[in-house]
C-alpha cells in the first residue's frame, strides 16, 4: 500500500484502547491518527490522559498525540471502538450516522439483527448484513462488531466440530482473566484467594453471541444455531487469559483421533487471504495432559490464537476438552482489528 489508512480509536485510555494503541503501532495498512476518551481526558497528551499498563512501551508518536473529544467531527473514518456498552450505545451510532466505520468491541450492537457479529475464520459471510444497514444507505457508514472475549475463544474450538459433526448439546464453564473487567476491575481483596461465580449478563452474552456466531446467514438477517447451550461464568485471579471447561453432544459420530484432526487442520478465509492479524493455525491441539495453561499458551500465535486440550470421553454428553484464548487480544482488540482487515480486503474501506 502507498499510504496506510488513518483510524481512531474511540475509549482509547482502557485496557482494550490500550491494546488497539499497542497492536496498531506496527500495522502494515492502519495508523493511529486520532485519539477520544472521556471529558477528563479530553486537551491532555495520550501519555499523560492514559494509565499504561501493558509491558510494550507506548508508541512515541501516539504518546504525544491531544486526546480528542467522543464527536464524529474531525475523526478518521475508520473507527475501533473500546467502549462500556452503555456509552456505546449512544456514541457508536452517532458516529455511523456521520459515515464512520465503527469496528466494535462492545456489547451495545451485538445483537441487533442487521449488525455483525463477526470472527473472521468462522462467519466472514456475516460481513454482508452491513449492506442492510440504515447508516450505510444514508451516509456510508456502519458498525460491524467482535464477540464477548469468553465467546471468542469458545466458538472458534466450536466451529470444526459443528462444521464436521454437527453440535447438538454445550455446556461451558469459564475461568475468566481479571483484565477482562477493565481496569481498575476487581478489587485485590475481592479476588486474590477468591473465586468469583458470576460476571454480570456474561452467561447470557455467551449463549446468545455462540448461536449467533455459528448460525446461518437468512435473507436480511441471522438463523441462530439450533443446539442447546448452557453457560457459567466465573471470576479468577489470572491476569491474561480466558480458560474453559466444555462439554459437548454431536450430531455424528466422532472419534477423538478426527476431533483433533478438525482442530489442527482448521483454516479459513483470513489464513488464505494472509490478513496481518491473522495466525497461521487459528486452533491449536496441546497433547499434554496439563494444558492448556494461561501462563504458558494465552500468547499463542501472538494472542489469536485459540488454544484446545484435555480431549476425553464426557460420561454424560459425548467429549469434554479444555480451551483457552487470550481475552484482551483475540478476545478484544485483536478480534476487531482482524475484522477490519476483512473489511479492507472486502473493499468496505475505500
Amino acid at each position: 500500500m502507498s499510504a496506510k489508512i488513518p483510524v481512531g480509536i474511540l475509549g482509547a485510555t482502557g485496557i482494550v484502547g490500550q491494546r488497539f494503541v499497542q497492536m496498531l503501532e506496527h500495522h502494515p495498512w492502519f495508523e493511529v491518527a486520532w485519539l477520544a476518551a472521556s471529558d477528563r481526558s479530553e486537551g491532555r497528551s495520550y501519555e499523560e490522559a492514559a494509565r499504561w499498563k501493558l509491558p510494550t512501551e507506548i508508541p512515541t508518536d501516539v504518546a504525544r498525540m491531544q486526546v480528542s473529544s467522543a464527536r464524529p467531527d474531525g475523526a478518521p473514518r475508520l473507527i475501533f471502538a473500546a467502549l462500556d456498552a452503555s456509552i456505546a450505545a449512544e456514541l457508536e451510532p452517532r458516529f455511523a450516522e456521520a459515515g464512520c466505520a465503527v469496528v466494535s468491541n462492545s456489547s451495545a450492537l451485538r445483537m441487533h439483527p442487521d449488525v455483525p457479529l463477526v470472527i473472521p475464520e468462522v462467519n466472514a459471510d456475516h460481513i454482508q448484513l452491513i449492506d442492510n444497514q440504515t447508516w450505510r444507505k444514508k451516509s456510508g457508514g456502519f458498525v460491524v462488531t467482535n464477540p464477548n472475549c469468553s465467546a471468542i475463544g469458545l466458538v472458534m474450538a466450536l466451529a470444526p466440530l459443528e462444521h464436521k459433526f454437527g453440535l447438538e448439546t454445550v455446556m461451558a464453564v469459564t475461568m475468566q482473566a481479571i483484565s477482562g473487567a477493565g481496569y481498575p476491575g476487581v478489587a485485590s481483596l475481592d479476588i486474590l484467594g477468591n473465586v468469583i461465580p458470576y460476571i454480570p449478563k456474561e452467561e447470557e452474552k455467551m449463549e446468545e453471541e455462540t448461536r449467533k456466531l455459528l448460525g446461518h446467514r437468512n435473507g436480511n438477517g441471522i438463523r441462530p444455531a439450533t443446539f442447546g447451550m448452557s453457560a457459567q461464568c466465573n471470576r479468577v485471579a489470572v491476569e491474561d487469559g480466558h480458560t474453559e471447561s466444555v462439554s459437548i453432544k454431536l450430531k455424528s459420530r466422532a472419534t477423538a483421533e478426527q476431533i483433533i484432526a478438525a482442530w489442527q487442520e482448521f483454516r479459513s478465509e483470513p489464513q488464505q487471504l494472509k490478513l496481518p492479524n491473522a495466525p497461521p493455525q487459528p486452533v491449536r491441539y496441546l497433547s499434554a495432559p496439563d494444558r492448556p495453561q494461561p501462563r504458558l499458551d494465552a500468547d499463542s500465535g501472538a494472542g489469536m490464537t485459540a488454544c484446545v486440550g484435555r480431549l476425553r470421553p464426557c460420561g454424560v454428553l459425548d467429549w469434554k476438552f479444555t480451551a483457552l484464548s487470550h481475552n484482551t487480544i483475540r478476545g478484544a482488540a485483536g478480534a476487531a482489528v482482524l475484522n477490519a482487515e476483512l473489511l479492507k480486503v472486502r473493499g468496505y474501506l475505500s
